[in-house]
């Protein structure tokens, strides 16, 4: 009976990758096994081997230079027939693809066409593996976009994809992934870049629809709070090796591998705050051979020690707020043209930032937090005046920005810097790194010599946990987790005293994101710096923030204490959004662990 259950056996799997200077095996000897109706989570950093796994049994290797070169991935057809699928050609894997075993991508906007109608693109999907005409492919598709709960589905077909929202496309490529009900689901980070309760709606449909179609899904993530709400078992991958793999509970409850432990202790915790966040390397060590030493320890003995007290987080609130604020914004508007009549007068407007009030002070980090649309973007660069404001007064150490032309505001952007979202597209791929960093010393005059500025931004980057050899390279050739840290010292260069941070974590792995967030605390404490931190994460900014600003539609919905908002939430939106947060405590686990177990019973 157990063998009737089983859809997919992965055995001793090795995918490896070929480079002019060498092999590098990707997915190195590895085992699993998926039943129907069951969910695995493949959790791991970037480079670990996870995306690897699931192109392996898509077989969409490029090859060359990627090839599978051992083990067996056999598929267990309903009609109970097996399949090896490295052993068939190409044009019977093509028969599977997408009919029996779909694929969510990780990246939406990449992955569906910009010159067709996402109503095409689903509808070509069904009519290519199934026998149907257009009426009924585009009446399936329509029905598709209803169940997977798209606004307007009539509207949606004819929508081209750079008209719609993140949230939305990733709901057109799992349209498009369920269009043929498949028997396996594999989900590469289809949640990674998007909101809380885009994200919760979007793992609830998935859950649905598993339990309507009795799927096997493969979701791989770096998340360790969304494995803990979907998956039945965890699969923990390091080096393209599995080191660990159990039922959840298990994982959880009593990870062995120090790895594992690594992973789960870097999440920010919700209910304690700490001095920093704990990463991979509290629990294990690479040594001089580049073996791993293991370091014994539980993830609550190095969680204990980090723990701020209430005292401690009063006495520095005490003094902070203190002083003169840095910043006050003053009934600040900005507003979009959406409609202009027949003469280009403006007849309709998105108010993206709708009289918005608040101070900061020296020192302190602000969050600022709201779903996608909501107004934290654009509220960041028009105090920074990347953006014109359309009413209203920013007043940074006395003097309003908004009045300034654009030449004195110059001089003022040197105190006043941002770190983007997005590190890659932020940085100039023809410019070395370091040429990136000295380009506005120079603008701005800093330093009196090309040696003094080259000797400064050496020392950036070691600042930032990186060497002197990274100065000669190029933004390609290194990972997210590292450009970030070189935007973050190109930001330093400058020597600036208010950041904005645009969620500049939100696309990092849960280790490089703790990184990157005890670097920014770090600085902050070291160079007396004023941040603003925008994000959609709820449990990131309350680890950074001393006060937390809640947006929704371009206003503020909520303002107060970071701790205070997330204990005792007034309005009914902020309540949402902590509700939607992927549950990582042991607690909250345990809860929707038997959930799960009633649902199936």
């Amino acid at each position: 009976m157990e063998n009737q259950n089983i859809l997919l056996e992965v055995k001793n799997l090795v995918t490896e990758f070929h480079t002019e200077d060498e092999i590098v095996k990707a997915v190195n000897n590895i085992s699993f096994t998926l039943n129907r109706g069951e969910t695995i989570g493949i959790v791991g950093e970037s480079g670990s081997g996870k995306s690897v796994t699931s192109l392996s049994v898509m077989r969409l290797i490029p090859d060359p230079p990627g090839k599978i070169t051992n083990g067996e991935i056999i598929f267990h057809k309903k009609e109970g027939d097996s399949v090896d699928l490295t052993k068939i050609s190409e044009s019977e894997m093509r028969g599977l693809r997408g009919n029996d075993i779909a694929m969510i991508f990780q990246e939406p906007m990449t992955s569906l066409n910009p010159v067709y109608t996402c109503g095409n693109q689903v509808m070509e999907a069904i009519t290519l593996h199934q026998k149907v005409s257009k009426e009924q492919a585009k009446a399936k598709t329509i029905a598709l976009f209803k169940q997977v709960e798209l606004p307007r589905p009539e509207a949606m077909f004819y929508a081209y994809p750079h008209q719609i929202s993140g949230g939305q496309k990733q709901r057109v490529m799992i349209a498009m992934a369920m269009s043929c009900q498949p028997q396996i689901l594999i989900a590469d980070e289809p949640t990674t870049a998007l909101d809380v309760t885009v994200q919760k709606t979007i793992l609830e449909l998935m859950q649905q629809l598993q339990r309507e179609q009795d799927m096997g899904i493969l979701f791989i993530t770096h998340d360790l709070g969304v494995v803990a709400e979907l998956a039945d078992k965890v699969v923990v991958m390091y080096k393209g090796k599995i080191v660990e793999q159990g039922s959840v509970w298990d994982i959880f409850s009593n990870p062995q591998h120090p790895y594992t432990k690594g992973l789960l202790a870097c999440r920010p915790p919700m209910n304690k705050r700490l001095h920093w966040l704990p990463t991979i390397n509290d629990f294990m060590q690479v040594d001089v051979e580049g073996d791993l030493q293991e370091l014994d320890k539980s993830v609550e003995q190095v969680v204990g020690k980090l723990v701020i007290s209430k005292e401690e987080r009063r006495k520095r609130h005490e003094e902070m707020y203190a002083n003169e604020p840095v910043l006050q914004v003053k009934n600040l508007k900005t507003y979009f043209p959406l409609e202009r009549n027949i003469f280009g007068k403006v007849t309709k407007v998105v108010k993206a930032v709708d009289d918005v009030t608040f101070d900061i002070y020296p020192g302190e980090t602000l969050g600022l937090v709201g779903e996608s649309g909501c107004g934290k973007t654009t509220l960041g660069r028009t105090i920074l005046r990347l953006i014109d404001n359309d009413g209203g007064q920013i007043i940074y150490k006395g003097t309003d920005l908004s009045t300034l032309s654009s030449q004195e505001m110059r001089s003022y952007r040197k105190d006043m810097q941002i770190i983007f979202q997005d590190p890659y597209s932020s940085l100039n791929p023809r410019l070395t790194v370091g040429e990136a960093i000295m380009e506005p010393m120079r603008v701005h005059g800093i330093l009196d010599s090309e040696e003094e500025r080259k000797d400064r931004v050496i020392e950036l980057l070691e600042r930032v946990n990186m060497g002197e050899e990274h100065f000669y390279r190029y933004p390609h050739e290194f990972s997210g987790g590292q450009r970030q840290r070189i935007c973050i010292a190109r930001s330093l260069a400058l020597n600036p005293q208010f950041i904005i941070c645009d969620e500049s974590v939100s696309a990092l792995d849960v280790s490089v994101q703790a990184q990157v967030l005890n670097l920014l605390n770090e600085l902050r404490d070291e160079f007396k710096f004023t941040y603003i931190f925008i994000s959609h994460d709820l449990s990131v900014v309350k680890f950074m923030a001393d006060r937390m600003i809640v947006m929704n539609e371009g206003k503020i919905e909520e303002m107060g204490d970071a701790d205070e908002i997330y204990n005792n939430p007034q309005s009914e939106y902020t309540k949402g959004l902590i509700i939607a947060i992927p549950k990582g405590e042991l607690a909250d686990i345990k809860a929707a662990i038997a959930a799960k177990k009633e649902e199936k019973v």
